[in-house]
C-alpha cells in the first residue's frame, strides 16, 4: 500500500507541476474544444504524459485509465482486465485553468479488484495536497483530517457540478437544484468535482451531488471521502463503481439519506 499511495502522490505532483509551468500561458484561446464548453489544452496533455510515466515506471504491468486517452473511456473499460488500475484526472478544471480561475487540481487513484485503494490530489494554484490510503485516514498537507460533525440538511454546505456536458439531463438537475436551494444552507459551484470532493473530506461541504461524473472525476475523491468518514454512492444507495454515471455524498449516511429525499422530491 505504501508503495502504491507514493506512486500516486508522485504523480499527481508531476501532473500539477506542469499546471504551474503553465499557468497564465496557456490560455481558451490555444485549447482544442471537443464538445460544447469542454476543452483540451497543451497543458492536459503533457501533464497526462507527465502522470503516467510516474505509474509507467513504478507499475509497469498495471492498467491505466486516463481522461486524455485517444480512447472513449467506455472502450478503456471494456479492455480492462481485471489488473490494479491506475485512474488519472491530468487536470480537473481545464475552464477554470483556462480562465486563470484557482480551481483547478490533478487527481490520481489505483483501484484494486474495482475498488479505489489509495490516491491523490492536487491543487498546483494553491498548494493544498490530499492524500488517502485504506485503512490509513485522510490527510492534507500531512494533517489528518476528516469529514464534518453530522447535521440536519438545513445546516449542509452541499457542493454540486452542474451537467454542462449533457444538457439533455439540465431541466432534471435544475429542479434538484431549486430543491436543495430551498432544503439546505447553501450550494457550491466551483468546476472541480475532484476538488469538491477533497471538500467533503475535509469538512468544508457537508454533502455532494452531480448528475454525470467520468471515473476519474471521482475515483480519487472516494478513497479520501472513505477514509475521511465519509459516505459515497449511486442515487438507489449502491456502493460506486469505477465506472460513468451519477454520484451522491455525505459526510453520514443519515445526511446522505435526506439529500436523497431532497433530490428525489
Amino acid at each position: 500500500m505504501d508503495s502504491l499511495l507514493r506512486t500516486a502522490r508522485e504523480a499527481a505532483e508531476a501532473a500539477a507541476r506542469i499546471h504551474r509551468r503553465d499557468a497564465g500561458r496557456v490560455v481558451l484561446a490555444g485549447a482544442t474544444i471537443k464538445a460544447r464548453a469542454d476543452y483540451v489544452s497543451k497543458t492536459d496533455l503533457d501533464a497526462q504524459e507527465a502522470a503516467l510515466e510516474v505509474i509507467r515506471s513504478n507499475h509497469p504491468d498495471h492498467a491505466i485509465l486516463a481522461e486524455e486517452s485517444e480512447d472513449p473511456v467506455e472502450d478503456q473499460l471494456a479492455s480492462w482486465d481485471g489488473r490494479p488500475i491506475w485512474i488519472v484526472d491530468p487536470l480537473d478544471g481545464t475552464a477554470n485553468f483556462l480562465h486563470e480561475h484557482p480551481h483547478y487540481c490533478s487527481s490520481v487513484a489505483v483501484a484494486v479488484d474495482g475498488r479505489p485503494v489509495a490516491g491523490a490530489v492536487v491543487s498546483g494554484s494553491t498548494g493544498e495536497r490530499w492524500w488517502a490510503s485504506e485503512g490509513a485516514g485522510t490527510f492534507k498537507s500531512g494533517r489528518r483530517i476528516h469529514v464534518s460533525t453530522e447535521r440536519p440538511m438545513i445546516e449542509a454546505m452541499v457542493g454540486t457540478g452542474f451537467p454542462f456536458k449533457m444538457l439533455d439531463l439540465m431541466p432534471e438537475y435544475l429542479v434538484q437544484l431549486d430543491r436543495v436551494l430551498r432544503s439546505a444552507s447553501g450550494v457550491r459551484r466551483a468546476g472541480s468535482a475532484a476538488l469538491d470532493l477533497c471538500y467533503l473530506a475535509q469538512g468544508s461541504l457537508d454533502a455532494f451531488w452531480e448528475e454525470i461524473l467520468m471515473p476519474w472525476d471521482f475515483a480519487a475523491g472516494m478513497i479520501l471521502v472513505r477514509e475521511a468518514g465519509g459516505v459515497l454512492t449511486r442515487p438507489d444507495g449502491s456502493d460506486l463503481e469505477i465506472a460513468p454515471g451519477k454520484v451522491r455524498g455525505a459526510n453520514s449516511r443519515s445526511l446522505l439519506d435526506e439529500l436523497r429525499g431532497v433530490l428525489e422530491g
